[in-house]
């Protein structure tokens, strides 16, 4: 039998005038409004026993696991506060927060 729907594309109903628009989170690292894409991110990686997740960008999150390794990230936690301290993460976050919410790029990776 024939797919009445896309496997991929997923079904939408189209909004009505009174229905309204959904919410879009702030992402977890730049606080900017997140797109259509949305990347649940463990703070604390899972292998490091996390639990919570936060709704993030998927450059954010690149960013994040390109310069912290998972030992790194256990140590910060939940706490944003302290990976905005590192320069990196903040010339990232400032130079990100003019972008669209659906701006995506490579990111380099970090040379070990």
């Amino acid at each position: 039998m024939a797919r009445k729907h896309s496997k991929h594309g997923g079904y939408r109903e189209p909004l009505d005038e009174e229905q309204e628009a959904p919410v879009a989170l702030p992402c977890w690292l730049c606080g900017r409004p997140t797109g259509e894409t949305i990347v649940w991110h463990h703070p604390v990686p899972k292998s490091r026993g996390g639990r919570d997740v936060v709704p993030m960008h998927p450059i954010c999150q690149q960013t994040l696991i390109t310069h912290f390794t998972n030992s790194e990230l256990q140590r910060h936690g939940m706490d944003v506060e302290a990976l905005l301290a590192d320069p990196v993460i903040r010339k990232f976050v400032d130079w990100v927060a003019k972008k669209d919410p659906e701006f995506n790029a490579a990111i380099t990776r970090k040379q070990r």
